[in-house]
Formats: structure tokens, sequence, C-alpha cells
């Protein structure tokens, strides 16, 4: 089904009771898919490790697109600081169809926080808008500053699975392929783990190393209380689930996956380093892969890789991770990443000479937790 792009004329406010208890229903129509990063499941996560949560609904008033156009549900996680006044993050948003569309979209949101008087400074965001050089230069045109980008899938292999398996099989590369099929003839066994407290202990375990000599992925491992939320939040609306392979009587591998609208996504994953069982992380993707569809994904994603111009750099921290994960898909696909969009400029002044670093350094201190 063909995307309509938002009007060049759009309103913000903020969404309704009934909006907001149907969330998720609003946030996967969005113009380009929603993101589980906005989800009602997220929201409660990021409510609870210090962030006041806002829900934004930017709306065509009229123009090109007319009553067709669909309007763009998304999450704003909200900060406040002394003097600064309100920080906003879009986190993977604003969700537009065409980067063209993002400058109408901060335009209606600077008025909204006019109008409202809520004291925004400024607004980072990070939509889901392939990176290219016309689309930064749109952005830049528009008076963003690019900033250092926070998500790991600002760089991601996405696999299509929307055809039949097979043909999802055959459309991965011979190495994954072999892999998958090598792990099946050998009785290589995927579980769907019950989401206990004791299973996502074992898979932290996982993914910070403490099962293996070390660790080798690169990637930083949030506390478990972060984890057990995040993970229950998403299980218990059916929108997550926990995979094991076992060795000798443990889990060797680990994976929690998402569902969430059309796009499936591994979001974590974990394992034992000198495993026998070849292909077993393959396998686990595979099972993943084929429950997701089940489930009305049109595609996967593998959720962080290095960057496409990095993919083959043996020094970069995801370069092990980005060798699996383009095991399955070739095509790396780079995102614009995020970008600050500036409402106040003598505040945000303040904000990227100091207070940014400042805020980050006292709240990771004082919690044990990243800022973002």
């Amino acid at each position: 089904m063909p995307v309509t792009t938002l009007s060049a004329s759009l309103n913000a406010r903020f969404a309704s009771e009934s909006e907001i208890e149907n969330w998720d229903k609003h946030v996967t129509a969005n113009p380009n898919g929603g993101n589980l990063l906005q989800s009602a499941a997220f929201a409660a996560v990021k409510r609870n490790f210090g962030w006041d949560i806002r829900h934004l609904v930017l709306e065509p008033t009229g123009g090109a697109g007319g009553e067709a156009a669909q309007p763009s549900y998304n999450l704003v996680l909200e900060k406040s600081f002394p003097l600064l006044g309100r920080f906003w993050y879009l986190i993977k948003g604003p969700d537009v169809a065409s980067v063209e569309d993002i400058p109408a979209a901060l335009d209606a949101v600077r008025d909204l926080v006019r109008r409202e008087r809520l004291g925004v400074f400024a607004v980072k965001i990070e939509p889901d808008i392939v990176d290219s050089e016309e689309a930064r230069a749109v952005l830049a045109r528009a008076g963003l500053v690019k900033v250092p980008n926070l998500q790991p899938n600002d760089s991601t292999a996405v696999l299509d699975i929307g055809s039949e398996p097979h043909l999802v099989l055959k459309s991965i590369s011979s190495r994954g392929r072999n892999a998958v099929r090598r792990a099946e003839r050998e009785g290589v066994e995927v579980v769907e783990a019950e989401p206990t407290a004791a299973n996502y202990r074992t898979m932290h375990e996982l993914m910070t190393g403490t099962l293996t000599t070390k660790s080798r992925t690169g990637a930083q491992v949030r506390g478990l209380d972060y984890y057990r939320q995040f993970w229950t939040e998403f299980t218990s609306r059916g929108q997550g689930r926990l995979y094991f392979v076992y060795e000798n009587g443990r889990p060797s591998v680990g994976a929690f996956v998402i569902n969430y609208g059309r796009k499936g996504t591994y979001k974590d994953g974990g394992s034992l380093q000198n495993r026998s069982q070849y292909g077993d992380s393959h396998l686990v993707q595979w099972r993943a892969i084929n429950d997701v569809k089940a489930l009305g994904c049109t595609e996967y994603d593998f959720c962080g890789t290095p960057p496409a111009a990095q993919v083959k750099d043996k020094e970069h921290p995801f370069h092990g991770l980005g060798l699996f994960k383009t095991s399955f898909s070739k095509t790396v696909t780079d995102f614009v990443g995020c970008w600050d969009f500036v409402i106040d400029p003598a505040r945000y002044r303040a904000w990227s000479l100091a207070g940014e670093r400042i805020a980050r350094q006292l709240y990771t201190r004082r919690t044990g937790q990243q800022f973002y």
C-alpha cells in the first residue's frame, strides 16, 4: 500500500486520553510504520528511568495530501533542567514518510511549544529516514544541528520477510543459509523461553559476558533492572519473545525479539564462547523470523551494524556483530541519525557547551544508568 506524505501544513497537539489508550494502534499506522521505541511498552520503561512522557500528534491541516494524508503519532521523552527549561527527545521520530516533511513537522512542534508556553529550548530528533547528502541538506537548511547518534540501529541490516519462507531463506547469503540448514540437520533446538525472572537473569548474563571468558560484541549493556522491565513490558503485551539454545544442559545462545507493527526486531542477544553446535545463532534468528512473519511482520531488523562504509573495518566495535547480521542481509541501511532542533538559541548554546555533558554525568553518577 503506497504511503501518503504528510501535508506541507501541519498542526501539533497532544494526544487525547482515548488515543493514548490505543497508542500502539496509532503508532503502527504512522506514515513510516512506527518504531518499537515509540511504543507504549517503551514509554513505560522510560517513565521509570528518569523521563517524563508526552504523546505528540502531527496532523495535516490541508494542502497536498488533504484528508487522505496520515497523521503521525510520536513518543516524546522530556527532561527538565534548572535555568534551561525543558528538553525534548523525539525518539525515532518524527515518523514521517519523507525528509521533506520534517521542516513542517518541526515548525508545528515549535508552534505548540510557544502556544502552550512549555519552555522547551530544543528538540532532539532521529527519524528513520535513509541517510543521503540530499536528506542531510534538507535538515541543514531547516536549521537543524547534527549531533552524535544514540541508537544502535541508526545503521542496521534489514531483511525483507514478506515472501514465502523458502524464498526468504533463499534470499539470505549462502553462508547464512548453510548455517541454518546444518543446525537443523544436526538437531539443534531453539526453545521459546518463559518470561521469568530466572530466564531474564540468564539472558542478561549471556549479554554481559558473565557466562563467557570475555565480552565480544562491543555493545553497551545496561543493568539487569532495565532489561527486566523492558522485556516484561513487551512480553506482557504479546510483543516480545525470549529464545534460548541449550548446550550441555545450559543456555548457550539467547535472543530477545520484538514484533511491532510490520517489523520484527532482533533487539538483544548474547552467547557463550567455544560452543560446539554449528549454526546455533543462525537457527535462533531463523526461528524468530518465521515467528514474527506468522504475526504479520514483513521486515526483520537485525538492530545494529557498523555503518555501510565501515562494515568491513575489523577495528569497528560492532565488526563481529556486523559479520553475523550481514550474513542474512548484505545491505546495510544508514539512517540520518540524531539532529537537534533549536527553539531557544541562548539556552541551547549553554546546553551544548556544558549542560548536556554535566546532566549526563550527574544522572549516571546518581543512578548508575545511561542518560539516554
